[in-house]
C-alpha cells in the first residue's frame, strides 16, 4: 500500500506539514472511530485559541507516542527505558523549525534545559505532528520560571472510588475556595480524576504553593471523610487523594485540552462548575466531541483576568496540624520531611526526629 503524501494543517496563520497523515493514532472504540494523525493535528489547530490561553508562554514537556497509542503500550519511566512505546521529551528536539520557541528551566537536580514554550497555536500542531498527545506545561510563565502563577489541585481517585466521588470532593473544594475569596477552574483529567486550577499572583516559591495545596487538602479532610493527603498508598484507603506534590518544581499535570493516551482519545476538558456536576462519564469528552463542547464557549476564558492571593491557603498550612509531608523519591531530602519509608516497614529506632535514617 502506497504511503500517503504529507498533508498541511493551518494554525495561527502558519502552514504546518504533517507527515504520514493517515497513520492511525487511536484505534476505533464503541464510542469513537479510528483516529488518524491528521485528525489529531487538526483537532489541536481547531482548539488552538483556547489551548493557547492555558499553555501559552509556559515551558512544556511533550508526551510523545510516535507510532500512536494502543492498549498495552507503555510510557517510559526514565531515560534508560528504551523499550517503552511513549516517552517524555523535556528538551526541544534537534531539527525543530526556527519559529518554535523555548523557555530555559532548571530541574530540582540543578540540571537545566531549553523546553518547548508555545507562543502560537502552530507550535502545538508541530508538536502533535511529532507524536505529542499530551502537553505537560509548568505552572509558570517564561518571564518568571521560579514563581508559579497557578495552584493546581489534583483530585486523584484511589481504588474503590469513582468519578462521582471526585465530583463530590470537587464541589466541597469549590465551596472552600469561595469561602476564602478564591475562584477555582475545574477540568476533567481525561481519566477518572478532576483537576482544579486557581490563578495566583506570581510572588511565591514552588514550596509555598505546595504548602498551600497541603493546607487546602487538610481542610478538605476535615470537611469530607472521603479525602486524604496521605502520601503512602497503603494509608489512603478508598478516598480521593489530593496530590499536593503536583505543585513541585518540574511536576506537571496534563494541560487543558490535551489528549490522553487512553482508549477513545479522551481530552482533559475545561468545564464550568455546572457542566462538571452534570458529567456522568468523562470519556464522553474526547477528540470527536470536545469541539462541540467548546462551541458553547470557553469555560476558562476569564481565568487570566484575576490573580488571587495565596495567603488564605498558606494560613491553612500554618494553622492546621500535621507538619511537613513527603516529597517524591527523586527529590533531595527536605527539611522536616517524614521518613521516606513505607509506614508498615518503618522501624522507629532506625530514624531520628528529623526523619533522617540513623546509620547502624
Amino acid at each position: 500500500m502506497a504511503k500517503a503524501p504529507a498533508a498541511t494543517v493551518v494554525a495561527s496563520g502558519r502552514e504546518v506539514r504533517v507527515s504520514s497523515p493517515d497513520r492511525v493514532i487511536y484505534e476505533a472504540t464503541d464510542r469513537t472511530p479510528a483516529i488518524t494523525k491528521l485528525e489529531v493535528c487538526q483537532y489541536v489547530a481547531d482548539v488552538g485559541e483556547a489551548f493557547m490561553r492555558t499553555i501559552g508562554e509556559r515551558p512544556s514537556a511533550m508526551e510523545r507516542w510516535p507510532d500512536g497509542w494502543r492498549e498495552g503500550m507503555r510510557l517510559a519511566v526514565g531515560p534508560r527505558d528504551k523499550d517503552a512505546d511513549g516517552f517524555y521529551q523535556k528538551r526541544l528536539p534537534r531539527g525543530a523549525p526556527d519559529w518554535i520557541e523555548t523557555a530555559h528551566i532548571t530541574f530540582p537536580s540543578g540540571r537545566k534545559a531549553d523546553e518547548l514554550c508555545p507562543t502560537e497555536a502552530a507550535s502545538l500542531v508541530w508538536a502533535a505532528q511529532m507524536g505529542t498527545l499530551t502537553f505537560h506545561p509548568w505552572p509558570v510563565r517564561r518571564s518568571d520560571v521560579d514563581h508559579p502563577d497557578e495552584l493546581r489541585l489534583d483530585l486523584d481517585p484511589q481504588p474503590g472510588t469513582t468519578f462521582a466521588d471526585a465530583q463530590r470532593v470537587a464541589a466541597v473544594t469549590r465551596e472552600l475556595l469561595e469561602e476564602l475569596g478564591l475562584r477555582g477552574y475545574p477540568k476533567t483529567s481525561g481519566n477518572r480524576g478532576i483537576h482544579i486550577y486557581v490563578r495566583i499572583a506570581a510572588t511565591h516559591t514552588f514550596e509555598d504553593v505546595r504548602h498551600a495545596a497541603i493546607g487546602l487538602g487538610r481542610e478538605l479532610e476535615r470537611r469530607d471523610g472521603g479525602v486524604t493527603t496521605n502520601w503512602w498508598k497503603e494509608e489512603r484507603g478508598e478516598r480521593i487523594f489530593i496530590d499536593y506534590n503536583q505543585n513541585n518544581r518540574d511536576r506537571t499535570i496534563a494541560s487543558a485540552w490535551s489528549l490522553r493516551a487512553r482508549p477513545g482519545a479522551p481530552v482533559s476538558t475545561p468545564m464550568t462548575w455546572a457542566q462538571l456536576a452534570d458529567v456522568t462519564d468523562p470519556r464522553e469528552f474526547n477528540l470527536v466531541t470536545v469541539r462541540d463542547h467548546l462551541g458553547h464557549g470557553d469555560p476558562w476564558a476569564g481565568m487570566n483576568d484575576t490573580a488571587y492571593p495565596l495567603q488564605p491557603l498558606l494560613d491553612l498550612w500554618e494553622t492546621l496540624p500535621g507538619g511537613e509531608l513527603n516529597f517524591p523519591p527523586d527529590y533531595p531530602k527536605m527539611p522536616g520531611e517524614p521518613p521516606r519509608v513505607q509506614p508498615s516497614k518503618k522501624v522507629a529506632e532506625h530514624w531520628d526526629e528529623q526523619g533522617n535514617r540513623i546509620e547502624p
